[in-house]
């Protein structure tokens, strides 16, 4: 028998959180910059696996059941960039059936790794951090291919109302319950946006009063489980008419606000978490009578590579190490990648009329087979592998340095790698093609076989 009072529960799935069992919130102290309003973090990790996610991995199942979908069916599939698979994984050895989880290799390994240990298929794919619907290679599509497989069926996270409405029924009600009908302010970050879109519907009902805020990071972003405004364009639950703001965070005011929770509030919040905290600061004024509920999705613990990437300083180099002797490190190349995608160097298919008009040089640099399967129109190949052992003027490279160059790979990943090497060589011309072959045939480009 599950009782709430005494924590006496029949299984795990005897945690799932409701207004009668929420997770925690926990008032900010020493981070915030406010004298009069006051900021709450409600604390996702208390959810029985782990993130915020597990919300809708329990209405996703319990949906689907309830409507015979899952009748005679064993095989749960669906793209996850993590935290989504880790709850559905937990489900799904509750309740007898089995998991495949499409996902981007860019994932942390701390997730990949735990997914395999829960007992999922995990499969590794050249996609972005956040799956694309509509790429043909990417993750959401392979997930699509295995659910019409017999015996299996694909839940999507990114197009079923069952996601929203797991925050429309646990998320809001429990968020109006703790602050006894007084928050002012609800602030989440914004990946498949069920979060932000069913808490939010919950709250406005109760009050119009209240606001709605949605904090995205920047292009080419490194904080898993959220979404750029280009990603978010292709999610079905971003609802920007519904919200009262949203705003955009760099990693580094994220991964920067996220060791200071940790460090000054002693809340072992996830990089996520400091990036919402962020838009929080930036979007709501210091007034009397403000009071904030910020999501944070998950804990710390399965972005310790993330962590060292972009807080280098805190992991220096040991004494005589080849990583201090030779002058370079991981952590230093991976910076050199951010900075590069934060660059006016990484066009997005808004500035790709113009860019074509100069008659660039359209470089793809995946392998050959993926070429050879579709590729941008007039683009040449050229792989990275190969580029890597070039010279200038060699090969497709022109001996023009000023020429114009674009280089294009699926998702804009490989590609970003291509452009520095180009520029290594010289070339001081050179572009990548953010979001790559998928948000060009997203945006109707015309393609080659």
């Amino acid at each position: 028998m599950n009782d709430h009072r005494l924590r006496m529960y029949d299984s795990m799935l005897g945690l799932l959180s409701g207004a009668d069992n929420p997770t925690p919130m926990v008032k900010l102290n020493r981070v915030t910059p406010y004298e009069h309003t006051t900021v709450y973090a409600k604390l996702e990790w208390y959810n029985p696996f782990g993130a915020v996610k597990d919300r809708i991995a329990a209405n996703l199942i319990a949906d689907a059941e309830e409507r015979g979908d899952l009748d005679g069916i064993t095989k749960l599939v669906e793209p996850t960039s993590g935290n989504t698979g880790m709850g559905l994984a937990m489900m799904a050895n509750a309740k007898g059936y089995t998991l495949t989880t499409p996902l981007s290799d860019a994932i942390p390994q701390e997730k990949r790794s735990v997914l395999r240990f829960f007992g999922c298929d995990v499969i590794e794919l050249d996609d972005d951090l956040c799956p694309a619907p509509g790429a043909p290679e990417g993750a959401i599509q392979m997930a699509m291919d295995i659910g019409e497989k017999p015996d299996h069926h694909m839940l999507n996270q990114y197009a079923n109302a069952a996601n929203p409405a797991a925050h429309y029924k646990t998320t809001g009600p429990e968020i109006w319950k703790q602050t006894e009908g007084k928050v002012t302010h609800f602030v989440a970050g914004l990946g498949t946006c069920g979060t932000i879109t069913g808490t939010g519907r919950f709250l406005k009902e109760q009050s119009g009063d209240v606001q709605v805020l949605g904090v995205h990071p920047a292009e080419g972003h490194d904080i898993p489980g959220v979404r750029s405004i280009r990603q978010l364009s292709q999610t079905e639950w971003f609802k920007p008419d519904e919200y009262n703001g949203t705003i955009e965070i760099h990693n580094q005011e994220a991964y920067d606000l996220t060791m200071r929770l940790n460090q000054e509030e002693s809340i072992v919040a996830g990089p996520s978490s400091g990036m919402a905290l962020a838009g929080a600061f930036k979007m709501i004024p210091d007034e009397p009578g403000n009071i904030v509920v910020v999501i944070f999705p998950d804990n710390v613990f399965k972005y310790t590579t993330s962590v060292r990437k972009h807080l280098p300083q805190m992991f220096p180099a040991p004494a005589g190490s080849e990583a201090e002797t030779s002058g370079g490190s991981d952590p230093f190349l991976d910076r050199l990648r951010d900075n590069a995608r934060a660059s006016s160097d990484v066009v997005d298919m808004g500035e790709v009329d113009d860019l074509l008009e100069e008659e660039p040089l359209l470089l793809d640099v995946r392998p050959k087979s993926d070429y050879d399967d579709e590729h941008v129109e007039n683009a040449v190949s050229l792989p990275l592998d190969e580029l890597k052992t070039l010279e200038a003027g060699e090969s497709e490279l022109p001996e023009d340095k000023d020429k114009l160059i674009v280089t294009v790979c699926n998702v804009g990943k490989i590609s970003l790698n291509a452009m520095l090497m180009l520029k290594s060589l010289g070339y001081r011309n050179v572009k990548n093609l953010g979001g790559g072959m998928t948000a060009w045939m997203s945006e109707g480009y015309p393609t080659e076989p």
